[in-house]
């Protein structure tokens, strides 16, 4: 069982700017949330948590789950799409490419294809290692593209052309 968490409120994100690998830090609203996330969860047993590279991602993790013994496991295959050339532009600018760069890379950047390949190597090793544990990720819009596609079936245009809308975690069952 994957819990997928998205990491906390970026500047970025409160700037609406498109970060991709840009390695932008969580604001103040942004550690609030991940101090809420640790509290949501605060009785839950996790076999381990895993998290992008990215420090919105690995700061959301530390900060959630500060003092409890949870094995939190850092991996650069769950970061944001590399929006390329359009890093820091308007995430509307970057929102409306995104159909676009389903199979063609954003300028010097990557496809989505890219990032659910990706995606598959990481839940691949998931399957084999932790077949039949709990495991929480914590990533970005592009990690959970490709949770959506692999592990619901859903095209990435689907999932691309819904309209993403916060939660309190997503349940996927890797088979």
């Amino acid at each position: 069982t994957i819990i997928f968490e998205s990491h906390g409120t970026s500047f970025d994100n409160e700037a609406h700017l498109a970060s991709g690998w840009d390695d932008v830090e969580l604001s103040p609203v942004g550690k609030q949330q991940s101090k809420e996330l640790g509290a949501r969860y605060h009785n839950e047993h996790f076999d381990a948590i895993f998290c992008s590279d990215l420090k919105r991602s690995v700061e959301t993790a530390t900060i959630a789950f500060v003092g409890r013994d949870l094995d939190i496991r850092i991996d650069p295959r769950l970061r944001e799409c590399n929006y390329g050339d359009l890093t820091k532009a308007a995430s509307d600018v970057v929102d409306l490419e995104k159909p676009k760069r389903i199979h063609e890379p954003f300028p010097n950047g990557e496809s989505y294809e890219h990032t659910c390949t990706r995606m598959k190597s990481f839940l691949d090793e998931v399957l084999r290692d932790f077949d039949g544990k709990r495991i929480m990720i914590i990533g970005h819009r592009a990690t959970q593209f490709g949770l959506e596609w692999w592990i619901k079936g859903l095209s990435i245009e689907t999932v691309i052309e819904t309209p993403w809308k916060w939660q309190p975690g997503w349940t996927y069952h890797l088979k």
